[in-house]
């Protein structure tokens, strides 16, 4: 193990399986609350990726993914101290999507709040059936703080963030991945072991092809048709001119790689 990750508070745990990046929120007793410690500790691991690993699994420990923000280690903040709170969270949560590897996280339990806002910033979701999905800070008279205004909508559309927040709704593992929460729905306590075992998939692509699905895919939704187009044909050109895109198109032409479906 790297020995960047020796000095992380005992709320994240990093484990390396082959070449995946285990990252474990360990708050059990507190549902995976996030305080500023986890939230610093997280930002630190998705700085400091070792060389080699090709994915990264985040999962809770005990019965939650994440119950969200601790409300209880909060301290009255001026709207400046407000402010620069919410944008350290933006900070940490960019190094998770926008890193040097691509990020699954394996939820069960609450993803709520600043929870949901940390698991929309992976770029696969796996949920186990127990699975729920909350934005409470309607309810408490706050606003979001963690990107969640950003990602969230990006995922179910701005209607359906409205209502989790003006109403407070759950939405359950089944509904989740119908309107974009998750990609996956596996049994209770299966979560982890399918997110391992995308993450095998994901570690095995093309470094490129990983690299401009994170970097590159979110910036052509978000630009207009003709600068999308432009991208496109940058990335595509650059990413088959890659000695490993090569390589793998001539086992492809060789009758030597798999078949789709196969």
């Amino acid at each position: 193990m790297s020995t960047l990750f020796t000095t992380l508070p005992s709320s994240v745990q990093v484990t390396v399986q082959d070449n995946i990046l285990l990252v474990k929120l360990n708050r059990p007793e507190k549902r995976n609350a996030i305080n500023d410690e986890l939230i610093l500790a997280i930002e630190h691991v998705f700085t400091h990726v070792p060389a080699g690993i090709g994915c990264a699994v985040v999962y809770g420990e005990g019965g939650h993914f994440s119950a969200g923000l601790d409300l209880s280690a909060l301290t009255e903040r001026d709207a400046v101290q407000g402010l620069h709170h919410s944008r350290m969270w933006h900070r940490a949560l960019d190094q998770v999507q926008f890193g040097t590897v691509p990020v699954i996280a394996a939820l069960h339990g609450a993803c709520v709040g600043g929870g949901l806002e940390l698991a929309s910033a992976c770029h696969i979701r796996v949920a186990e059936t127990g699975t729920f999905y909350a934005l409470p800070e309607g309810q408490r008279g706050i606003f979001v703080g963690g990107g969640a205004s950003v990602r969230v909508p990006k995922l179910i559309g701005l209607a359906r963030m409205t209502d989790m927040m003006l109403t407070g709704r759950v939405y359950r593992a089944d509904e989740g991945m119908v309107i974009g929460l998750s990609q996956y729905v596996v049994e209770e306590g299966k979560a982890l072991e399918k997110a391992i075992e995308l993450a095998q998939k994901v570690a095995s692509n093309a470094g490129m092809t990983n690299y401009a699905l994170m970097h590159v895919l979110p910036r052509i939704v978000d630009a207009s048709q003709e600068q999308g187009m432009l991208m496109e044909s940058l990335t595509a050109a650059i990413a088959q001119n890659a000695p490993e895109a090569k390589a793998r198109l001539a086992e492809f032409l060789a009758g030597k790689a798999k078949k789709v479906g196969q």
